[in-house]
């Protein structure tokens, strides 16, 4: 997981610190850590951020023996990869779902995002979550799109012992949505996850009509499911459908088999919104809270 940045971060390192740092050789010290971060699938303008911000912790700092730079300069890299990490606000679905249940409310989620990322997969892991922490769950098979796609998540349904709304392939999407969340509502249901069909960022019919069914059925979280391992891609796709419907957070997908990690780092800063959650697996208990601070640990190889 993500070694492919930590070695070439690993080679800037030691590269940069063999000597010791001042201002006037900081410059090239900190190219070499722009370069590690942008060749390995790191947005341009992150690689930037991250590099300013470690080259402005550095600046005026001492160092004695080697070893010593070494440790400063990835204490340094680690803060600014924290920082650059950490989002405007914080997103906690199971915490929402919570709140919302003392209203009498039911919570309603949707997954967005493009086709082969594991969103529908990802839906039921969380399925599997919110049911297992002692909530009611229905699903909405909004993806009437996709041949095949109604069935994989009645699947994923049976398995899971939950209810799926649906309607015939063709169907509106936006009026599953609408009637599974009016279901929940009738029968007191805590939570409603609408899977809806993959589209490619830059298909406008399938965007419109996710617009719609946004609108129609007004979901408290919008989350953009990512493929990790897509890279600077899945950053292209996560602004584009955080463009179209504001999006409330990400779920990375395959992150265990990530050997960058460019794409996490890049989605929280471009679009300022938070890695909720990452699938380690296909079980339906792979699915872990993003910690940025593990993150940053992970990348920079600190303690």
């Amino acid at each position: 997981m993500f070694s492919r940045l930590r070695k070439a971060l690993d080679t800037a390192v030691v590269k940069a610190t063999t000597k010791e740092l001042t201002e006037d050789n900081l410059s090239d010290a900190v190219w070499e850590l722009q370069l590690a971060l942008i060749q390995n699938d790191v947005a341009v303008e992150v690689a930037e951020h991250i590099c300013e911000l470690t080259k402005q912790k550095l600046l005026g700092v001492r160092t004695g023996r080697l070893e010593k730079i070494q440790r400063v300069f990835r204490e340094a890299i680690y803060q600014s990869i924290l920082e650059a990490l950490t989002p405007r606000e914080r997103v906690d679905p199971l915490e929402y779902v919570a709140q919302k249940k003392g209203t009498g409310e039911p919570t309603s989620i949707l997954f967005v995002g493009v086709n082969g990322t594991g969103k529908t997969t990802t839906l039921a892991k969380m399925a599997h979550m919110f049911k297992k922490n002692g909530y009611s769950v229905v699903i909405a098979a909004a993806d009437t799109f996709r041949a095949g796609s109604i069935e994989q998540i009645e699947q994923h349904a049976q398995r899971l012992g939950l209810r799926v709304i649906r309607q015939d392939y063709g169907a509106d999407a936006a009026a599953v949505a609408y009637d599974a969340v009016a279901h929940a509502r009738a029968r007191h249901i805590d939570v409603v996850l609408i899977d809806t069909a993959g589209r490619m960022q830059s298909n406008k019919n399938l965007l419109e009509e996710m617009k719609k069914i946004a609108r129609v059925a007004e979901p408290d979280l919008k989350l953009f499911v990512g493929d990790a391992l897509a890279g600077n891609d899945a950053l292209s796709q996560a602004q584009k459908f955080n463009e179209a419907i504001d999006i409330d957070g990400a779920i990375l997908t395959k992150v265990d088999a990530d050997p960058t990690g460019g794409a996490a780092l890049s989605i929280t800063y471009v679009t300022g919104k938070p890695i909720v959650y990452v699938g380690v697996g296909q079980e339906y208990d792979d699915l872990q809270v993003f910690d940025p601070e593990w993150f940053a640990k992970r990348i920079a190889a600190v303690e």
